[in-house]
């Protein structure tokens, strides 16, 4: 059959609609030939999208070279790990493991930070869908104020990799060591941006935080955690001082007991002196307060107020 040129509707029907057919320097050098004003508009679009899909497929090999290079050395089963929640004062955290079969490469995979909710759904679908093995860790909030924070995000990991139905050789994992673990790992500062398996493992754990607080805000209405999924927003905070803490607020953060007043008398008057201070000298005086009743403060109310303090002498200086 003789071929003929498509109709600048037929085109744009092709190559204008979701899962449209794949654009190629070809089909581009041969629009370049029509001269038709419509097929030029429409030559310079797919253009632009050629050259969208050509930066991902970049950005994309970028974040698998480390586990290329595992590949290429035999290290087939390589878990990325990361976990999310470290920084809301309410809910658990949770961490995923995710193990590809080599090769495996999936557009738009990206911090899950930078990716918008129904974007994160579709990835965490289709992530499901072509890994060999998903496991997922999650640490209670009384374990988090038993443990701390930091080793509660630690633990998850591990719990992650350690279920993993396919047991990796290696383990990549994002700005820290998960310990007791057998395989070999590398840690990547901020990963979740730069690793693709990383990335990934930040998707999974995101997506199921999310439907986690989603349950617990049925549970305990009136905070809010739908919305905000306990990061400590001010419609979080006004709850908070309406309701007090609920079972799945951090008890242990000490900001919680600073929103109710229950931190010391001597706390919230050395809290007001340095947030007040403006010279130098001020703050000297300040210092020196702050040492003559160091035994009447808790750590947690030390560690705030030389916190507060290392700011003030930025603002002054």
């Amino acid at each position: 059959m003789a071929w003929r040129p498509l109709s600048l509707k037929e085109m744009q029907q092709k190559y204008l609609v979701p899962d449209s057919a794949p654009v190629s320097a070809q089909l581009l050098r041969r629009l370049q030939r029509d001269p038709r004003t419509g097929v030029q508009r429409l030559r310079k679009q797919l253009q632009k999208r050629l050259e969208r899909e050509r930066r991902e497929r970049d950005r994309i090999e970028a974040m698998l070279h480390f586990e290329q290079v595992l590949w290429r050395a035999g290290v087939e089963k390589i878990a990325g790990v990361d976990e999310v929640g470290l920084g809301p004062i309410a809910g658990p955290v949770v961490a995923a493991a995710v193990v590809f079969p080599p090769e495996t490469k999936i557009d738009g995979i990206d911090d899950s930070k930078r990716i918008d909710v129904h974007s994160r759904e579709e990835l965490d679908v289709e992530i499901r869908r072509v890994a060999l093995a998903v496991n997922v860790g999650v640490v209670e909030v009384d374990e988090i104020d038993r443990l701390n924070i930091y080793h509660a995000g630690i633990q998850a990991m591990r719990i992650a990799v350690l279920g993993l139905a396919e047991p990796p050789q290696h383990v990549l994992v994002d700005s820290r060591v998960i310990p007791d673990l057998p395989q070999p790992q590398n840690s990547f500062n901020r990963g979740d941006g730069l690793n693709f398996s990383i990335a990934c493992a930040s998707i999974v754990a995101k997506v199921y935080r999310d439907r986690l607080m989603l349950e617990l805000d049925r549970t305990y209405p009136g905070y809010g955690f739908a919305s905000h999924k306990g990061y400590c927003t001010v419609a979080h905070q006004r709850a908070l001082r309406e309701h007090g803490p609920c079972p799945i607020h951090r008890l242990s953060f000490g900001y919680i007991n600073d929103l109710q007043g229950k931190n010391s008398e001597s706390f919230y008057d050395l809290k007001t002196k340095v947030q007040q201070a403006s010279s130098a000298s001020e703050l000297k005086v300040w210092e020196e307060q702050l040492r003559e009743v160091r035994g009447l403060l808790s750590d947690n109310e030390y560690r705030k107020l030389r916190t507060l303090a290392g700011r003030c002498w930025k603002r002054i200086r």
